[in-house]
Parts: structure tokens; sequence; C-alpha cells
């Protein structure tokens, strides 16, 4: 907290005191008055009894204020200077007091419950104007990680890193670890089926087959020195793309067609030479490192990295911002979304009480821990005089309460004594 955020606290304190202190001279100056003039009137008695439990009441509490923060006159008066001299030892109760009534388990659980944190932050996210804080303080995180980005060194750093880890990559081991995944349980195959279902259908269009036929029929050459004419060269062809048509319907109807079977031999070889194969591996590291290590490569890279960032930079300095509009869109219909479905909701809830548990456990130990360290390491002259600041000011009630309760006291003592004389 800053010197002038203390100044306040520091005035109050100080007027508290000398009101708590002008009362107790004002306590004496009557006590002293009062004796002089009881012999004069029975009822100055009464006022300087008043006075004189005012007094006692009000030196009482000062030195019991006083005996909190330091020692009272100076002396080293046993159980004075209670928070500096005990300070550690509070530290460790205060964080004991903390993980044990606001880090227990289930009171965690209970207020994580009650708190519906999906739900409330779906209603938040749905309001415009909290979509749209969200995406123009997400803009301007941007602006600032593009801008520090922007910058030569970065760039060198991020090629540099980038291409010392593709080439610490086996891609052909990595390729041939994606396609066995791929082919597992014949998965290639569906994606087969798809891509033939599509072809067959492409191809069995006359206006696709009369395309084909003609391009063929121009580029056979030959035939017309076999005696064939221009149209007879486009009915053969067109019967070379029915047929080539009609083999693919056939091999995407036919789970067991010699093509599909041959198909599934070709990749079942291919996998496992790019898992096997030391020669195709040295290869392919081979062209690999041909190709980071090329200028261009790395050029094209830059100039990639500079163009992105520069679009980035325009974008985000407009007042209607393609990213800020598109991420305020995204946070309005995220917060839309989860106020409409309460499985997410509830999936939502559940996940973070059944994440609640094991964090509480994790981080109770280090958040007391922290508490005590935090505490140790305070000075005790400045934790004293931040806890005076703080609280002084209510500490001098108890001097000025202690004033006029012990004064009326002492009167009712004297009263009573009176009257039973």
């Amino acid at each position: 907290m800053s010197v002038a955020a203390h100044r306040p606290r520091a005035r109050d304190a100080a007027g508290m005191k000398r009101l708590a202190l002008g009362l107790l001279v004002a306590a004496a100056v009557l006590y002293g008055l009062a004796t002089v003039l009881t012999p004069r009137h029975p009822a100055w008695g009464y006022v300087a009894a008043f006075a004189e439990a005012a007094m006692v009441g009000a030196i009482a509490d000062w030195f019991a204020v006083v005996a909190l923060f330091r020692h009272p006159l100076g002396l080293p008066i046993p159980h004075t200077a209670i928070i500096p001299e005990n300070k550690d030892r509070i530290g460790e109760n205060l964080a004991n007091f903390i993980a044990t009534h606001f880090l227990a388990t289930d009171q965690v659980l209970a207020k994580v419950k009650d708190f519906d944190a999906a739900g409330r932050v779906a209603q938040w996210l749905a309001q415009p104007e909290n979509a749209d804080r969200v995406g123009a303080r997400l803009v301007d995180v941007g602006r600032w990680a593009v801008g520090a980005l922007n910058d030569e060194r970065v760039r060198l750093f991020v090629a540099d890193l980038a291409r010392r880890g593709l080439k610490q990559v086996d891609i052909t081991r990595l390729t041939g670890q994606v396609l066995e995944a791929m082919t597992h349980e014949g998965r290639h195959q569906e994606l087969l089926d798809g891509v033939l279902v599509q072809l067959a259908r492409l191809l069995g269009e006359d206006v696709v087959q009369d395309t084909i036929a003609e391009a063929i029929a121009r580029e056979v050459k030959a035939l017309k020195y076999v005696g064939l004419d221009q149209v007879a060269a486009r009915l053969a062809t067109r019967k070379v793309v029915v047929i080539i048509a009609k083999t693919i319907i056939d091999m995407a109807e036919d789970p067991q067609h010699d093509l599909r079977l041959r198909f599934d031999e070709v990749v079942t070889q291919f996998v496992g030479r790019l898992k096997t194969d030391d020669a195709l591996r040295e290869r392919v590291e081979k062209a690999k490192a041909e190709m980071l290590d090329n200028p261009a490569l790395g050029d094209y890279v830059n100039q990639l990295w500079s163009e992105l960032l520069s679009w980035l930079q325009d974008d985000m300095a407009r007042s209607d911002s393609t990213l800020r509009r598109s991420i305020a869109q995204a946070a309005r219909t995220l917060g839309e979304r989860l106020a409409h479905d309460e499985e997410v909701r509830g999936w939502i809830n559940g996940e973070l009480q059944s994440a609640a548990p094991r964090l509480i456990e994790r981080y109770r130990d280090d958040i007391r821990g922290y508490i005590v360290a935090r505490v140790q390491a305070w000075d005790a002259r400045e934790m004293t005089d931040e806890l005076e600041r703080h609280i002084g000011r209510d500490l001098q009630f108890i001097r000025i309460n202690g004033t006029l309760v012990g004064g009326l006291v002492g009167l009712v003592i004297h009263t009573v004594t009176e009257w039973l004389h």
C-alpha cells in the first residue's frame, strides 16, 4: 500500500489518541478541582469519585492497548509488546485458522456447489456488453503479444527453435505410426469407399465421360495409323472410360475385390517399410535436412510470419476489428448455449466439484506455509506499525470507553457507599 493511502488512517488514529488523552487530562483536572471543592459541598465528592474512577479506567485501558504493540513507557514488563514478541506464533495460528475454517474440504465444496460457476459464467457472457468486454480485453492482450513477437530476435529464435524441433522428429517412423493408426481395423477402407463412390458417381456422368473420351482421343495420335477415324477413336476411348467407371463401382461394392485386396497389401507393405526400412528412413531424413537447411525456406517462413503479424496488428488496431467482433460473438454464443444447455452446465459444475477436493488437498498446506513464511519474513516493527494503522483508531475507543465507563462505575460505587453509610 502506498504512503498516501496510509496517511488518512494515521491521521485518524492520531486524532483518536489525542481525544483519549484529552479525556484523561480532563478527568485529572476535574478530580483535582472536585477534591479541593468537596469540603464546600458534598456533591463535589460524587464528582471526585467519578473523575478518580475515570482516570483509573483510562490509564488501565491505555496500558492494555499499548501493551499489544510495545512495552508501556519502554519498561520490559512481562506479557507486554504482545504482537511483536509473538509475531511468528500469531502467523502460525492465523495460518492454521484459515486452513481449518476457510479451506476445509466440506466447506469449500459446499460453496462451489452453491456458487453455480457454469450458470454465472453463462449469464455473464450472454450479455452483449460483457461479450464485447471480453473481445476488447483479449484484443488488447493480442496487440501487446503481437508487438512483442514482431521483433527480429524473436523471429530468429522461433525459426531456429522450429528447425531444431523438426530435425529431431523422425518423420518416417511418425508417418508409419499415423498410417498404421488410420488402417487399424480397416478404417482406411471406409475412406477408400467414400473416394470410390464419389469417383464412380463422377465418371458415371455422360458429360464427364464425353470430356475424358474427347481428351484421350485427341492425344492418341496412333489411332489414325491403324485405320480408325476420329469418331471410332472417341467411341473406343469412351468405352475405356465406361470400363474404368464400372471397375471402380465394383471395387466400392465388393469388399473382397482383387484391387481392393491389392490396395490393402500395398498399404501394409508401405507402413512396414516406413517403420523398419533404414534405407528409406535415411533418404527421407536426408531430404528433410536439405529442406530445413535451405535458406529459401527460412526466408519464406519469415515472410509469412511478418505478413501474419502485420495483418493482426492492422486488424486489432481498427475500431471495427474482425478479431474483436469474432471473439465477442464467440463469447456471446458460448454464454447463450451454456444458458440453454442444462446438461453441459451440470457437467461443468460436476467437474469443478470433482476437481475441488484434489486442489484443496494439494494446495491447502502450501497456502498455510505461505502465510507462515510471509508473517515470519515481516519485520516486527513494520508489522506492528501496519496493524496499529489499521486498527489503532478502533483501539482508542477502548480508552475512551474505559474513561467514561470507569467514571460511571466509580460514581455508582461512591453513591452506594454513601447510601449505606
